[in-house]
């Protein structure tokens, strides 16, 4: 399979996930080598009590770009978050905000990636970085991967 092809199939399984596709509408995703980029339009159905972005969605997105990083260059198994810390420099209440990840490190079996979240104006807004492990579980069309 090409890189090109699996690529694809990974912003296929993402893009259809429950999560995405039941909680967070506008989402998109573009998966290259060793690099992911998702994007969320802001919606106030995100918001706290002070009328911007809970702090779950910025991890959501700083999470899911430095894990499709990794599972960009793992062919063969889904991975898995095995810890994520996150630091959140502003708030957003607008727009569109996107967060991009890239590998860091890589070994046999242990991968670190990190990712940025801007605003629609290029600020950065948050950032986080992220150890991940290969799973057990084929990437497979039953899991999405199709």
């Amino acid at each position: 399979m090409k890189n090109e092809e699996h690529f694809r199939k990974l912003e296929r399984m993402y893009l259809n996930a429950n999560v995405n596709t039941m909680l967070f509408d506008t989402t998109t995703c573009r998966i290259s080598d060793e690099e992911a980029e998702i994007g969320l339009r802001i919606s106030e159905k995100y918001f706290h009590a002070l009328g911007a972005i809970h702090g779950s969605v910025y991890f959501k997105l700083l999470d899911d770009a430095a894990f499709f990083a990794v599972n960009s260059i793992v062919r063969d198994v889904f991975v898995l978050t095995t810890s994520f810390n996150i630091n959140i420099l502003r708030p957003a209440s607008e727009g569109l905000i996107t967060a991009r990840g890239k590998v860091k490190f890589k070994s046999r079996t242990m991968f670190v990636a990190e990712s940025i979240l801007y605003n629609e104006a290029g600020k950065e807004i948050a950032f986080g970085t992220g150890n991940f492990a290969k799973s057990s579980v084929r990437l497979s069309e039953e899991i999405g991967y199709q």
